[in-house]
């Protein structure tokens, strides 16, 4: 008899930002990869005095695969901004893998998932 694992640690309902961090964990789940939302929080900046100016907290963490992933469906000005954090956060902190899902992305995913 085979092990049941949960695919995630967190029995309780997710409350996701947007719907589209929601279809994501869906698909992911689908597919039987393990995921946490939003389980960490990398600072990028901090003023003089030490406080905080500039953080990034990726949509989700897939342990299994040491991966973050940045689900991006918004306007423009969201996503450049989004780009310039993950590129920070590479800069910083090469050993992170991090990967952002555009749009096309996603419904690329989903229509291959669909088929």
């Amino acid at each position: 008899m085979s092990e049941v694992r949960a695919l995630r640690p967190e029995p309780d309902p997710v409350g996701f930002a947007h719907e589209s961090e929601r279809r994501v964990a869906e698909l992911l789940d689908s597919y039987g990869i393990a995921w946490q939302y939003e389980p960490r929080t990398f600072v990028l900046e901090r003023h003089g005095d030490g406080s905080l100016r500039s953080a990034f907290t990726p949509d989700f963490y897939l342990p299994d695969h040491d991966l973050y992933l940045e689900v991006t469906t918004l306007r423009q000005s969201l996503v450049t901004r989004k780009n310039r954090k993950v590129r920070q956060l590479r800069e910083q902190q090469p050993d992170i893998a991090i990967r952002i899902l555009y749009r096309r992305d996603i419904d690329r995913l989903f229509a291959t998932h669909a088929a």
